[in-house]
């Protein structure tokens, strides 16, 4: 009998691959991202001799770089779109932070060819480097995305990373903060700088997709983190790097904003397509444990109180994951893809369901939650770095309020 998810037929061939990420998973991802968590020194995570390069050499003979383009000829656009679902739920399963670098592994040229620069795109397939995302500021969070609220739009409001024109090319000058993921090993850098002429504050800007080894560019030392260890963080700083025109994407006040709403609408899809994964993980390592866990001569599951929070941890997987296929199908059936709010809403809601979850599943384990030798802490400290990456829930949330 044919399965289905979201109305969408799964294949054998697609079961297939979902199979081959979860063994993928379990037997690579799972083991180096708990390596990689108790490194002490979070610059030994991107040592030469880390396993986080084996990791990555392992992913690359999966034969999953470029993702959806790499699922197959044979697949709809909504079977791409549910199978891009499914890897991620499994990746992240193994570990999110792992999952997220490997993710950026060449990167660039799909960003470039997205914005119509095929030139910049041929230029970084010949590379074949992580690519980082360099968004937030020192002095610029969840503001720095507000792309619809007024103080994105405040002349009183001064970047900490400016962009100046030099006839044809520009001069970036200032610094991105430490948050930038995978900022201090990456190759590329996927770029939004504000223009330091022409007012209109945070609006006015430009998005360039740039080598990191241009004359001028520096990089901080990798951030010490609570959660999501195993993803590398870090500042990059910018002396009056000279950039080519073939490296920017776009530019403009009339148009920035609009490339905040949609990159944003991506990131906060991709950010909920992840964290089911999360959710997951903690449900399915509550469960196995309660299976095991005696206490008053049977398994904790066969107590009423342990009952109860697990179903209300496995229902809050089960809405989690509904809501994102559906919206990432939709996102490529309709002709003008899922609107923001509707992005956000993943975002929010999944981001806060794998916290929950997690923290339940400390719940179940007791004490021993609290425990490193048991690898749910861990999951839990992953989770909770989510209401906060890719934009802050609260303000995301008060952004997508506005659209309603």
């Amino acid at each position: 009998m044919a399965e289905y998810d979201s109305g969408i037929e799964i294949t054998e061939e697609m079961l297939a691959i979902r199979n081959t990420v979860h063994r993928f998973a379990n037997d690579v991802m799972h083991p180096v991202g708990v390596t990689l968590d108790k490194m002490h020194d979070p610059a030994d995570v991107i040592a030469e001799g880390s396993p986080l390069w084996e990791a990555l050499d392992k992913y690359k003979e999966l034969g999953l770089v470029g993702q959806q383009e790499a699922y197959g000829p044979d697949l709809s656009p909504a079977q791409r779109a549910l199978m891009h679902c499914m890897v991620l739920e499994e990746t992240c399963r193994g570990d999110v932070g792992l999952s997220i670098t490997l993710s950026l592994y060449n990167m660039a040229p799909q960003v470039a060819r997205n914005f119509g620069n095929e030139e910049a795109a041929l230029f970084f397939d010949e590379r074949n480097e992580i690519c980082c995302l360099a968004l937030t500021e020192p002095n610029h969070g969840s503001d720095h995305v507000a792309f619809n609220e007024p103080t994105f739009f405040d002349e009183k409001i001064k970047p900490d990373c400016r962009v100046s024109r030099d006839g044809d090319d520009f001069i970036i000058n200032g610094q991105k903060s430490s948050w930038v993921s995978a900022g201090t090993l990456a190759g590329a850098i996927i770029l939004f700088a504000t223009f330091e002429e022409g007012g209109q504050g945070l609006a006015n800007g430009a998005v360039f997709v740039l080598p990191a080894d241009l004359p001028g560019i520096s990089k901080g030392k990798p951030l010490d983190k609570m959660g999501q260890r195993s993803l590398n963080q870090g500042e990059i700083f910018f002396d009056d790097v000279k950039v080519s025109h073939k490296f920017l994407m776009m530019e403009g006040v009339g148009v920035y904003p609009i490339v905040w709403e949609m990159f944003l609408k991506d990131a906060n899809l991709a950010m909920a397509q992840q964290f089911v994964g999360v959710a997951r993980a903690a449900y399915d390592m509550a469960l196995e444990y309660a299976r095991a866990r005696v206490q008053g001569g049977v398994p904790i599951i066969q107590h009423q109180n342990v009952k109860l929070r697990l179903f209300s941890m496995y229902t809050k997987v089960e809405l989690a994951r509904s809501h994102v296929r559906r919206l990432s199908v939709n996102n490529v059936v309709n002709e003008n893809g899922i609107s923001y709010q509707q992005a956000a809403s993943a975002k929010v809601f999944v981001t806060q369901s794998a916290f929950e979850v997690a923290s339940d599943a400390i719940q179940t384990f007791g004490a021993y939650g609290l425990c490193k030798e048991y690898p749910i802490e861990k999951v839990f400290r992953d989770a909770r770095a989510s209401t906060i990456e890719d934009g802050e829930n609260s303000m995301l949330a008060i952004m997508a309020a506005s659209r309603l």
